[in-house]
């Protein structure tokens, strides 16, 4: 699962990137080139990962992590092949969500693109761009899935009409992601992975003045997020920037004379991996206390089968307690002697933090 990072020229993308990256990259990190996005592994912080480690003494913490590839600065036109478009948007296409950079900051020394900072400005141009690339794509396969139609078959049909639904909304300069649509609707849109239909968290990169959210620019944001689907994160990315070059006590130092309770980049971490739609669970023992990521909805045995197939072919069942039973009873035996752990069955649905072992028979 991976997010996208894109934005306009100079608006903070490749420095939010670096800073995240630099705050928790666990793989590789390729060198920039013109055409070639960078992609990194960052960590998602938990404090969750610590109150369990405060109960259950472990060899290592292995939190979760999501892939980000920061994607080459678009720009207008890039839908008819501006500024190798083309290639761009090819990589946007290939991820499962976006995060979009917006410039909230004023700076003399760092020129903009269109001269003045007017972030839903600049949101819209690039709305725009990836609205026309999906409004082409889906009048191309329109045109073969009506063809295609007449001879009766029923996914055929179906895929018609949902490209047809696609083509309205698009027309009337809607974003995808903006449509109800069924399970088996959706399923067709993701099978042509139309860029504005995947999620999207507007990261809002603003001054040291401004970090707390503040401003007009960040307002007009939100605003925007509200009214066309999206989430908005506030980053001053240069103090992000500072903050990963300090030691952990000069950092809690700086923290606090900031006001802030944790770097934004966590915020953002965390609101990637919420809009791919993943959560957590976590095994815990002597060796390592684990996050491991599956989808929201997921079923035990498929849970389970991330760890390993074998887990998930010979399921038997879940044994799963809540971080705050932990807290509570401060160890498993009195977890279990208080009635609060829970043994769950092929159809449970995994829940956000559950603490598991599984039981399996190959």
């Amino acid at each position: 699962m991976e997010c996208g990072i894109i934005g306009l020229p100079n608006v903070g993308k490749s420095t939010l990137f670096n800073a995240l990256t630099a705050a928790g990259i666990e793989a590789q990190n390729y060198p920039f080139c013109t055409i070639e996005p960078n992609v990194g592994v960052v960590n998602v912080p938990d404090p969750r990962l610590d109150i369990i480690n405060s109960h259950i003494d472990t060899k290592k913490i292995i939190p979760a992590s999501l892939r980000l590839v920061d994607i080459a600065g678009l720009v207008e036109g890039a839908s008819k092949g501006e500024g190798l478009g083309n290639k761009f948007l090819a990589n946007i296409r290939e991820v499962d969500a976006l995060l979009q950079v917006t410039r909230c900051f004023e700076d003399d020394d760092i020129i903009h693109v269109s001269g003045s900072v007017d972030p839903v400005r600049d949101i819209e141009i690039i709305g725009i761009e990836l609205l026309l690339a999906d409004l082409e794509q889906v009048t191309s396969s329109l045109d073969k899935a009506q063809r295609q139609a007449r001879s009766g078959d029923k996914e055929v049909k179906l895929r018609a009409e949902v490209l047809t639904k696609c083509k309205e909304c698009l027309e009337s300069e809607q974003p995808l992601r903006t449509l109800e649509l069924d399970p088996s609707e959706a399923k067709v849109v993701r099978s042509y992975g139309l860029i504005t239909a995947k999620p999207i968290l507007y990261v809002a990169n603003v001054d040291e003045d401004h970090a707390d959210g503040s401003g007009d620019h960040v307002a007009a944001v939100r605003k925007y997020a509200q009214e066309h689907g999206g989430g908005v994160v506030v980053v001053c990315a240069k103090i992000e920037s500072e903050l990963t070059e300090l030691d952990e006590a000069d950092k809690l130092e700086m923290l606090e004379s900031l006001g802030m309770d944790e770097p934004a980049l966590a915020k953002v971490a965390r609101g990637s991996y919420n809009l791919l739609g993943l959560q957590s669970y976590f095994t815990a023992g002597p060796k390592e206390i684990r996050a491991w990521t599956i989808r929201k909805g997921d079923t035990a045995p498929k849970a389970a089968g991330v760890i390993h197939g074998d887990f998930e072919r010979g399921f038997i069942r879940a044994e799963c307690y809540l971080v705050s039973d932990l807290e509570e009873y401060k160890n498993e035996k009195s977890i279990r002697e208080a009635g609060k752990l829970r043994s769950e069955g092929k159809e449970y649905i995994m829940q956000d933090g559950d603490v598991v072992n599984f039981l399996f028979n190959v």
